[in-house]
């Protein structure tokens, strides 16, 4: 075998492996350059170093001064009476010397001055330099919070405005209401966003930080243990996964184990495990679901969405609880009718368990609790069981049998997969449900797998976005509603929001065109940003449902009150009882004036809660404005034709 005179590589640690390179000698004049850099950052190196200084520089001078005091022509006073002299005299004046001594002195001062100078301009260097980096650590939201009875946001998205005007309203009557934001975002962008999206918020603090909210050590400086509550919002794509670690991080540094914390969460296996995991600590709010089935609602019952916004929101009436010994012994249909000015919608068993709705002969125990909603909550007064409305004779009730109906889906997401998923629950057989989606927002491929029962039929269409092509969705059939959702995850919240408005535009002026085949239909939009509310309302749908705001809604209820949440959880889930805008005449004659204590009477006979009405007439502008949450009792109601009963029932 030939011996390879060429140059080998060798494995590392194999014989024969070049020597690792020696390290260069640093010599001491390096080194202590070295240190003097690194130290100079802190403020006591760098008084240290000046006052040695001043010692070294002091001996010095007192060496100068000696040694010119020795040379005799430097201790010469000047002449007076030159010229030079009196230039000089301003030259010096000029400095901040100001002398004329000896040359010998002249030269003394003038080194003093010299030193003076480059001391003081240290100083105030180092001084600035340190205020500037304190003002840059401040506008960079570095710094501690030092609140305390604050509620403390977690997390950055666009319902940290609507939750931010609620508490506002909230906290009126607070003292120094406080909240802190703590966010991965950048401490001057939330504070710019918030000026110009919330600009009056009363008296409500807020106080922006800038960090990684599933960092423990960046959390220390929220003062997370002196925090009244919580929130923690799912502000990006990972969603669950950083709510979850943002949940840990916080247990991991609050020593308050009573602090209460609303988590938003989409999954709820996964709200069901963190509940469970932190003893009910961690309250789970899942927005998605709320929105998924206020929109199914909204586009079977005209102005559900604004009911509920009305029922979430802070102004106006709200949900409390009241003691009412009274009522112990007696059936909550007599508790129906036993406040003028409060709706009683449930009860709260002795054992602390909510009932929403329960069964009108269900007796009211010791220790429990009415829930009502309210004005307030000294509003809730026992006016005594209304005998002459209860033993009226009310005629049974007549269910309505009811017919297929056609839904047109413009416009999809997970949300609309969400939303049909509510709607087929309760459905009549025979239904249909038509999807027209655009082919570069959303995958042919994904709207062919949809199932959802066997009581509905589901079509769909993959369109360029052409004008034709949606006339032709539109006059195929005669629906019962259009809903128009927005493309969630395809684009970004502000152009799914356009493309929404613009598809309502078309649609408006398809049903007041002639001989396109398109007939008139009740129009339903989901609008993803509260800031495009107004334009939406231009662009005329008949309901609209604004997802940021019944998500952050929902999140500032309960963080003021976390006994809200399983009511809440009660009128939103998929089972139970939930909120319902039924048509009057389901109730009562038109055109009959009625006490509403009655329709509440007739209401508890078909097994619901009533909570008020809604009147078409007066929603023709804005669906909000037509709802009447909780009118007396004794206020008369004369039903008219598109009006709608309010309850709280099954569907």
């Amino acid at each position: 075998m030939s011996e390879n005179t060429e140059t080998r590589s060798y494995g590392q640690g194999a014989q024969g492996e070049p020597e690792a390179p020696k390290a260069t000698k640093v010599s001491l004049r390096t080194k202590l350059r070295y240190n003097f850099d690194n130290s100079l950052s802190r403020a006591g190196a760098f008084v240290g170093y000046v006052f040695i200084a001043i010692v070294v520089l002091a001996f010095a001078m007192t060496a100068v001064q000696a040694a010119i005091a020795a040379v005799q022509p430097l201790n010469t006073p000047l002449d007076p009476a030159s010229y030079f002299f009196s230039y000089w005299a301003a030259f010096t004046k000029i400095l901040g010397i100001g002398s004329t001594d000896a040359w010998g002195a002249q030269i003394v001062n003038f080194i003093y001055w010299a030193i003076g100078i480059a001391i003081s301009g240290a100083v105030i260097g180092f001084i600035s330099a340190a205020i500037t980096r304190a003002v840059a650590r401040l506008k960079e939201g570095k710094s501690a919070v030092i609140e305390s009875g604050h509620t403390l946001i977690l997390g950055w998205s666009n319902r940290v405005f609507p939750i931010l005007s609620e508490l506002a309203i909230a906290n009126e009557n607070v003292r120094k209401p406080r909240v802190v934001i703590f966010a991965g975002t950048a401490r001057a962008v939330m504070d710019a966003e918030i000026a110009s999206r919330v600009p009056n918020l009363g008296k409500l603090k807020v106080i922006t930080r800038t960090g990684d909210v599933t960092n423990p050590e960046d959390l220390k400086r929220a003062n997370v243990s002196s925090a009244k509550s919580i929130i923690i919002l799912d502000a990006d794509e990972s969603g669950d996964a950083t709510v979850v670690s943002t949940v840990l991080a916080v247990k991991a540094v609050n020593a308050n184990a009573s602090t209460r914390i609303i988590a938003e969460l989409d999954d709820a296996n996964t709200a069901e495990a963190i509940s469970t995991a932190t003893k009910g600590q961690v309250i789970a709010v899942r927005s998605h679901d709320v929105i998924a089935r206020v929109t199914a609602q909204a586009s079977r019952q005209p102005g559900l969405a604004a009911v509920t916004l009305d029922l979430l929101d802070f102004s106006g009436d709200e949900i409390y609880f009241a003691d009412v010994p009274a009522l112990v012994g007696k059936t909550y249909a007599d508790a129906l009718l036993a406040f003028n000015g409060a709706s009683v919608i449930g009860v709260v068993d002795g054992k602390g368990k909510t009932h929403i709705n329960p069964a009108q002969n269900s007796k009211i125990g010791a220790g429990s609790k009415i829930i009502a909603i309210a004005q307030d909550d000294d509003k809730i007064v026992y006016t005594g069981v209304r005998d002459d409305i209860a033993k009226k004779k009310i005629p049974a009730h007549k269910p309505s049998v009811r017919k297929p109906e056609h839904l047109l889906f413009i416009g999809w997401s997970s949300m609309g997969r969400s939303v049909v998923s509510e709607l087929a629950q309760f459905l009549p057989k025979g239904s249909t449900v038509h999807i027209v989606a655009e082919k570069k927002h959303v995958a042919p491929e994904e709207l062919k797998s949809l199932k959802f029962g066997s009581n509905i039929k589901v079509t769909h269409a993959s369109v360029s976005g052409d004008i034709d092509e949606l006339i032709a969705a539109a006059a195929a059939k005669k629906y019962n509603e259009v809903i128009i959702l927005g493309y969630r995850e395809a684009i970004s919240e502000t152009e799914a929001d356009a493309q929404t408005m613009l598809t309502m535009l078309q649609m408006n002026q398809l049903f007041e065109a002639k001989g396109n085949g398109v007939e008139p239909t009740r129009l339903v939009a989901e609008i993803l940003d509260s800031r495009k509310a107004e334009l939406a309302r231009v662009a005329a749908a008949d309901d609209m449902v604004v997802s940021d705001n019944l998500a952050a809604l929902l999140i500032a209820q309960v963080s003021e009150n976390p006994a809200l949440a399983p009511v809440f959880d009660d009128l939103f889930d998929a089972d139970g009882a939930s909120i319902n805008v039924n048509p009057i005449e389901h109730y009562v004659p038109l055109g009959k004036s009625i006490e509403f204590a009655e329709l509440v009477a007739i209401g508890r006979s078909h097994g619901e809660s009533v909570i008020g009405y809604r009147t078409l007439k007066g929603s023709k502008h804005d669906p909000a404005s037509g709802v009447k949450l909780n009118p007396l009792k004794t206020d008369q109601f004369k039903p008219a034709e598109g009006d709608g009963l309010v309850v709280i029932g099954e569907l």
